[in-house]
């Protein structure tokens, strides 16, 4: 029983009030997954195509509108306690729901095993450079997914416990690296302008940023169900993404400036850092991918309803470990966009609905909700549509822009779309009532 205890994770019922969790702990979670080596990647780019001052706002724009989407979606999940594939079925109905988590689960999955690459390569690199040792990708990879895995099956539990301990060391080694760059380079050093070929404009680089995570702040109920209120899921929002994201871009615009350099080994390596530092690094991508393995365990879970999530964790994980180690996610990186772009309108459909429509929000009214909600169905194809034509070829149409980032193109037009249609539908009701009333 004490074993079921530690590994139980409430993937089909609201978290109890008495194991919720205040901002800080929740922020700290949020930090965890945003301070990966992709997101210093994104920062990297930043410094390579804006001038630093243009940087730093483009970081600090992108990570609000980022804020503001994870509370809006957020405040969902701790209102109600349950994970993002639950939440969609007020919204979507029943077979909507499966939809979803279809969705939201496969392109998890797939992006963890893409993520797991790349922790292969990044451990061998490292490994290699400091300590003169070749050992294949495919194992790293193994070796990895697999731990990732453990921590994925423990649930949001060990994913809080690493991500205390991975989000403090992060941030001590990316401001000991500011400070060493600082005081070996002049500001104007750092602030020299682009090279031509790398110059981009200042609302692309808001819409990347904006864009890198907008899936994770979608799927925000699957964190935010373990908040005590719904204040402290807004405040761990703004805590994750407007201060933490927001920090790590800056220092690693900065980094990327001062050392021409925008791969993040090469520049820990080349600032003289050790092994220790390394590790940190390693464990910064643990804490970011076994979230992508959580959540898509918790969306299998609304599917496969008499399996339990550790059991749903273990497949998922092994698979996709297995599938990263054989390279299969080279041809399967386009498809994975694909799901991409159809998550974000998840999020503006049941925000909008639950802002439309408290009331209902509640886990006694789950089993009366519809096998198909019409309005949230129709929002969610017409947004999805409307984010294909936005999007670049080849993985779209290409045929008009919006904000210039087709995520968040899907969510607000669809946050609008459903709440008009939601309160249209509304509406039209009470005049029915009242003709028939009047009748």
């Amino acid at each position: 029983m004490q074993d079921d205890k530690k590994i139980k994770d409430f993937e089909r019922e609201p978290v109890p009030q008495e194991l919720r969790k205040g901002w800080l702990n929740l922020g700290a979670v949020w930090l965890g997954i945003g301070i990966c080596l992709a997101s210093v990647i994104t920062g990297g780019t930043l410094g390579a195509g804006l001038t630093i001052s243009q940087a730093i706002f483009a970081a600090i724009i992108g990570s609000l509108l980022l804020s503001i989407i994870s509370a809006l979606c957020s405040v969902v999940g701790a209102k109600t306690g349950l994970s993002t594939g639950l939440v969609s079925k007020f919204a979507l109905g029943e077979y909507g729901s499966y939809a979803v988590s279809i969705v939201i689960s496969i392109s998890l999955f797939g992006w963890f095993g893409v993520q797991t690459q790349l922790f292969g390569a990044s451990a061998q690199q490292i490994l290699h450079e400091l300590f003169g040792v070749n050992i294949s990708v495919d194992l790293l990879s193994i070796i990895g997914g697999l731990l990732m895995t453990t921590s994925a099956v423990i649930g949001y539990k060990a994913i809080e416990k690493l991500s205390i301990l991975a989000a403090p060391l992060m941030s001590f080694l990316l401001i000991a690296s500011l400070w060493k760059v600082v005081h070996s380079h002049t500001w104007s050093e750092i602030s020299i302008p682009p090279l031509a070929e790398n110059a981009m404009p200042f609302t692309i680089a808001v819409s990347i940023v904006a864009g890198s995570f907008i899936v994770g702040s979608v799927i925000g109920p699957d964190i935010a169900r373990y908040a005590k209120t719904p204040k402290d899921a807004v405040l761990a929002s703004f805590f994750g993404f407007l201060i933490g994201y927001s920090f790590v871009l800056i220092i690693a615009a900065i980094l990327a400036k001062a050392t021409s350099q925008s791969d993040i080994v090469q520049i820990m390596l080349g600032l003289g850092w050790g092994s220790f530092a390394m590790l940190i690094l390693i464990l910064g991508q643990w804490t970011t991918n076994d979230n992508n393995l959580y959540s898509s365990a918790l969306g299998f879970s609304v599917i496969f309803k008499k399996v339990p999530k550790f059991i749903l964790t273990i497949i998922a994980g092994v698979i996709g470990t297995l599938l990263a180690a054989l390279n299969i996610y080279d041809s399967f990186v386009p498809f994975l966009i694909f799901l991409s772009v159809l998550i974000p309108p998840i999020g503006g459909i049941y925000t909008a609905d639950y802002f439309a429509n408290q009331s209902k929000y509640s886990f006694e009214h789950l089993n009366t909700v519809g096998k198909v909600n019409v309005i949230g169905a129709a929002t969610w194809i017409v947004s999805a549509f409307i984010a294909f034509c936005t999007t670049p070829s080849p993985n779209g149409f290409g045929l008009f822009t919006l904000t210039n980032a087709p995520a968040l193109d899907a969510f607000l037009i669809a946050f609008v779309m459903q709440f008009a249609l939601v309160k249209a539908a509304e509406t039209r009701k009470k005049k029915l009532k009242i003709n028939q009333q009047a009748m």
